[in-house]
């Protein structure tokens, strides 16, 4: 029987919880952060092709948004402090993340696996995009700060500052674009953005 099990095991995502060591007014699962870190890598594309003239593939940031945490249904969702304790930790967990990812190819036909492989794991031909989708991604979990915060949890905090100081030292306009203009309207209610959007 034939291993076509690749497209069943991205449904589970819905199922990988993120912030698992941190009390949550509202779960998040790495299906929904990875949908919101896509939308946010294809921001950053166009923000640096219209505003900064860049060419940036913005469409290729937003597929590779989508599929950054997919090796995540075998591992789980490692917490970042413990992620990066070490550099051999976190030579470890690359490793483990390596054997998920041809785990998971090994569910999907052998002509289909070169349209995945580049998009599962960060490659070096790519690193100039993976940058983006990692400032996409700390983005996302800046907001998820953002909304537990204004639902009363301080357990974000702490979180919330070293991912702020993560992104300035990114030194990436398109980030600090993205900040200026688009964060504030995160804290809005959906009253104040729809009044917004009429007035």
């Amino acid at each position: 029987m034939e291993n076509n099990q690749f497209y069943a095991m991205l449904s589970r995502m819905k199922y990988v919880n993120r912030w698992g060591t941190m009390r949550n007014t509202s779960n998040e699962n790495i299906c929904e952060h990875s949908l919101n870190v896509a939308f946010i890598a294809h921001a950053l594309g166009i923000i640096n092709n219209e505003e900064f003239n860049g060419n940036i593939d913005a469409q290729r940031l937003a597929v590779l948004g989508m599929y950054h945490d997919v090796t995540e249904i075998i591992t789980g969702d490692l917490p970042t402090p413990v992620k990066y304790y070490s550099p051999v930790i976190r030579e470890a967990y690359a490793d483990v993340e390596r054997v998920a990812k041809d785990e998971l190819l090994s569910g999907i036909p052998e002509k289909m696996r070169k349209y995945y492989d580049s998009v599962l794991l960060e490659t070096e031909e790519e690193n100039e995009l993976w940058k983006y989708v990692k400032a996409a991604d700390k983005l996302s979990a800046l907001i998820k700060c953002l909304e537990e915060e204004q639902m009363g949890n301080s357990d974000f905090a702490d979180a919330k500052l070293t991912i702020e100081e993560y992104l300035k030292n990114m030194n990436m306009k398109e980030v600090d674009f993205f900040m200026e203009k688009f964060l504030p309207a995160y804290s809005m209610t959906l009253d104040e953005s729809v009044t917004r959007l009429e007035g």
